[in-house]
């Protein structure tokens, strides 16, 4: 059976739910007013913003213009701000830069900023006249710039005095007074010592200006104006460089005039011309690259270049005497000069190397070493030429007095100059033979000469018709050439063989003088035919008066002849001449004492036997004391 509900219930859920029915009919209601009120918002909005866009579009337009505005405003600025640069750089660069350097030369950096400037914006309107402008200014600005740079690089640019360029020099080398050679230049230590001593180059340019010239130089360079700063730089420093020389004493001389210069004068201006070789590469040159380095550091392109151009002048001055000499008539004495010049050369290759290297100098260094083989080939030819000359000296002036030949002290003399170039003659060998041993050389060629000399005396003493002065003659110079070479040092290079050899042919040459002068009048003194064949030699039993006075006659004659003649004749060494003296003395006088002792009796007691017995034994000692003197 269904369940049944109280009226009371009933009516209270009814109430209930006519409640609930209004309520979510306001409900819709609400929400129909709140879509109702929210379409009509959107519309208004929109409305609105349709409204609003005009506005909006010319305000961002105002905020743009505004924002071109302070762009312009801001390249104006700049723009005149460049304007008062370029106004302030052309005030500086028509004042020109001689008052105030520094800042003309900012004023053309400045200028050169601003033609970059206006040549990057070409927006500008104007920008093409300004940049015209501008550098028609700076065009003005670099050749006043290369005036000043002239003008500046002029005034600090004075020849070097010689006494400035002589406290330069190591003591050693500076020139005796009134002499612009070294006061050493006679000893062979000099050219050692200058190796290793201390040169001072002068100062050319004062260390304050060079930074001015340098900043000069390199506007001309980025201005496009190298050559003009190189002619500017040449002109100028190879005039005063050239002067610098002059005044020293350095003579321009074509190789022509070389030729037509006497030996002794060539030969004093060859010691001064090596002398000046030193101060110029040493002094001057050193002093001008330092210079050049400086003033175009950075500018490499200008560095070697001006170098050359600024020296090559004054290294052809003093290059072209050198080849004169090299190339003028070879002759003996010339040898050693030839030596001295090769050596200097030698002394200075590495300094000539350093100091023009770069291509800009090849010329010079080319010419350097060129020389330095022409004198090197010279020498060595000079010095082939000298063996032959005296083996074929054909010298007929005959030394009367039998003394020492000129051609032998001149050889010895040459021979003892030669070791004092040992060092420098091995070089040469070694320059044109390196697989040879150069001091076996010098000793083949050493003995060669020897040799020559001796072959040449032997023909030279042929021209006696005394063979007694003939030996006496070549006794003399052989033992001058051993003498020679005991006291110097070709005696370690021909060897103590060499000297015991000719030592003996010096004892053999005095034998035979001795044997041939004093044969004839020992034989007078001879007790051979004088006694009877029954005598027994004892006294003088079987002597006739007769031969014992003539055969006194004969000695005394034969005597005062050879005491006349051989009292001319000369033995120039004291201890030789003393040796040979003895030499005779120890075989005439034992037989002279012998003589009269026996067969002076038969003379004594006989008339005037004075005219017969005209000397002791101690006279003809004294007389002999006179032999070899030399006397006329």
């Amino acid at each position: 059976m269904g369940v049944q509900i109280q009226p009371q219930i009933a009516d209270n859920l009814t109430k209930k739910a006519a409640l609930m029915r209004e309520s979510l009919h306001k409900s819709q209601s609400i929400t129909d007013n709140m879509v109702s009120m929210l379409g009509s918002f959107d519309h208004r909005l929109s409305a609105l913003e349709t409204a609003m866009r005009p506005t909006q579009v010319r305000t961002h337009g105002i905020r743009r213009a505004h924002e071109n505005i302070d762009k312009t405003l801001k390249a104006a600025n700049v723009i005149l701000d460049k304007f008062d640069l370029s106004r302030e750089a052309e005030a500086k660069i028509l004042k020109g830069p001689h008052e105030n350097l520094e800042g003309y030369l900012e004023a053309i950096e400045q200028l050169r900023t601003n033609i970059r400037f206006f040549t990057d914006n070409k927006s500008f309107k104007s920008s093409d006249g300004v940049v015209n402008h501008a550098n028609n200014l700076l065009s003005k600005a670099i050749s006043k710039l290369e005036n000043e740079f002239k003008q500046l690089l002029t005034s600090y640019s004075k020849p070097v005095e010689p006494d400035r360029l002589y406290e330069c020099l190591p003591n050693s080398l500076r020139p005796s007074s009134g002499s612009p050679e070294p006061s050493n230049k006679n000893n062979r230590t000099g050219p050692t010592t200058a190796e290793n001593a201390v040169y001072n180059p002068p100062v050319l340019i004062p260390p304050r200006v060079l930074p001015l010239l340098h900043d000069l130089a390199q506007h001309m360079v980025h201005a496009g104006h190298t050559q003009q700063c190189l002619v500017i730089y040449r002109d100028t420093r190879s005039q005063v460089l050239q002067e610098s020389l002059h005044q020293l004493g350095v003579e321009k001389l074509s190789k022509d005039d070389v030729q037509k210069i006497q030996w002794e004068v060539l030969e004093l201006k060859i010691g001064t011309w090596i002398h000046f070789m030193r101060i110029a590469v040493k002094l001057l040159f050193a002093a001008e690259r330092k210079v050049c380095d400086q003033m175009f550091e950075g500018i490499d392109s200008l560095k070697d270049q001006c170098f050359a151009d600024v020296t090559k002048a004054s290294v052809a001055t003093l290059l072209s005497f050198g080849d004169g000499v090299a190339k003028s008539k070879r002759s003996p004495e010339k040898l050693f000069v030839l030596l001295d010049m090769y050596e200097i050369m030698r002394e200075l290759h590495s300094e000539i190397e350093t100091l023009f290297s770069g291509k800009a100098c090849k010329e010079i260094r080319e010419a350097a070493v060129g020389l330095t083989r022409r004198l090197a080939q010279t020498a060595k030819d000079t010095f082939g030429d000298f063996e032959e000359a005296v083996e074929k000296d054909a010298t007929r002036t005959a030394v009367a007095d039998g003394t020492v030949h000129p051609l032998t002290s001149y050889v010895i003399n040459y021979v003892k100059f030669l070791f004092d170039y040992q060092s420098t003659l091995k070089q040469l060998f070694h320059e044109f033979d390196k697989s040879n041993d150069s001091n076996a050389e010098l000793a083949s060629v050493t003995m060669r000469i020897m040799q020559a000399l001796q072959i040449n005396l032997e023909g030279k003493s042929k021209q006696y018709k005394d063979p007694a002065l003939t030996n006496l003659f070549l006794m003399n110079n052989t033992h001058y050439m051993v003498r020679s070479v005991r006291r110097s040092e070709a005696k370690d290079l021909l060897g103590d063989d060499w000297v015991q050899r000719h030592r003996r042919t010096v004892q053999q040459y005095a034998n035979q003088y001795k044997r041939i002068a004093w044969a004839k009048i020992l034989q007078s003194l001879s007790v051979q035919g004088l006694t009877s064949s029954g005598g027994d030699g004892g006294n003088s039993s079987g002597a006739s008066r007769a031969l014992i006075k003539d055969r006194l006659k004969i000695f005394n004659l034969q005597f005062e002849e050879l005491h006349q003649r051989q009292s001319q004749w000369t033995v120039p060494d004291s201890e030789l001449r003393e040796s040979l003296r003895l030499a005779v003395a120890e075989v005439l006088l034992p037989a002279y004492r012998s003589f009269i002792k026996r067969f002076g009796v038969l003379v004594e007691n006989g008339k005037n036997p004075h005219k017969y017995i005209r000397y002791t034994a101690e006279d003809l000692d004294r007389m002999l004391g006179e032999f070899f003197e030399g006397k006329t």
